[in-house]
């Protein structure tokens, strides 16, 4: 079956920015043995619309002349620092202005932003009180706005080894969780074709990343020092879409609580909703399987394609 369209990409952008959507894939058929998928893509049936109504301002430059200055969009990259923005601007009054930068559009490729961010990334901080300083990267920024502006350690530590604790967990998202849940991601839902091999590999090693977050929670509340810190900010928003993943969430009890603890918290829900709500959290995603037939048919398709992909490879879970 040939796609029914060569490349998703120009489909996507074309709705954008007067509808700018999360597009999901649609299988029509049964998958085979041999897991090598071709697959129709289009916005999800009945054109689900995960995001929200989008103005036509384009960012083409900083707007503030004090303060911090967010570029980001609703990716769990970029939830990382406006989670860590409100929860500073809930403690300590600390404000913030932010600008929403379409990764569609490819804003962030864009000459005036790669000078503040070189690598052509969300998010990106611009810190307008210490010289216009700019901070790359989700963990980076982290742990900068806690070293400059939490001076209680309330989501940061004071002791060394916890310090060095927290890193460690951040380093194990930056460089395990987040890019392999990314490329699962990509793989189950944004490749233009079914690769068997590519689903089963990073769907079920961010199993085992997941896995490895589900250990160390079993006797503990949070990552380090059994409080909410920036350790478990940035895990937060990868396990927030964990579902939209292609992951069980049930799987994993501890997760799924620790999860619960932290989107229950007003600062966390107030980030989420920077620059936009975006409909592929967890619980938006099984509201929407309840609420659309076709959806969930949908769904099920997927998950069913990725059982054939792991039995074809032999995959069998286990972590670490």
């Amino acid at each position: 079956m040939q796609p029914l369209f060569a490349d998703p990409l120009p489909m996507l952008r074309s709705l954008i920015p007067s509808q700018l959507r999360l597009t999901t894939r649609s299988f029509l058929q049964t998958p085979k043995q041999q897991c090598n998928f071709q697959t129709h893509f289009h916005t999800s049936i009945p054109r689900q619309r995960i995001l929200p109504e989008m103005t036509d301002e384009r960012p083409t430059g900083l707007k503030a002349n004090k303060g911090i200055e967010l570029l980001t969009f609703a990716t769990p990259n970029g939830w990382k620092a406006t989670i860590i923005l409100e929860e500073l601007k809930e403690a300590y009054g600390k404000d913030y202005t932010w600008q929403s930068i379409n990764i569609s559009q490819n804003i962030q490729k864009e000459p005036w932003f790669t000078k503040l961010g070189p690598n052509g990334r969300i998010p990106v901080i611009v810190d307008h009180d210490q010289g216009g300083f700019a901070v790359q990267e989700g963990l980076s920024i982290l742990t900068y706005l806690t070293r400059h502006y939490d001076p209680e350690h309330k989501f940061s530590f004071a002791d060394p080894f916890d310090v060095s604790r927290a890193e460690q967990w951040m380093a194990w998202q930056h460089g395990g969780l987040g890019p392999m849940q990314g490329q699962a991601n990509h793989f189950n839902r944004f490749a233009k074709e079914r690769i068997a091999y590519g689903m089963q590999r990073y769907t079920g090693e961010t199993e085992r990343l997941v896995g490895v977050l589900d250990t160390q929670l079993k006797d503990h509340d949070y990552l380090v020092g059994d409080k909410y810190s920036i350790a478990d900010i940035a895990s937060f928003g990868w396990i927030h879409m964990l579902r939209f993943s292609g992951v069980d969430l049930e799987a994993f009890p501890n997760v799924k609580a620790w999860w619960e603890r932290i989107v229950a918290r007003p600062a966390v829900q107030k980030g989420l909703d920077v620059p936009f709500k975006v409909g592929i959290g967890n619980d938006a995603y099984l509201q929407k399987l309840k609420d659309d037939k076709e959806f969930a048919e949908t769904e099920h398709k997927l998950k069913e394609q990725i059982k054939a992909a792991k039995e074809q490879y032999g995959y069998k879970y286990s972590s670490p």
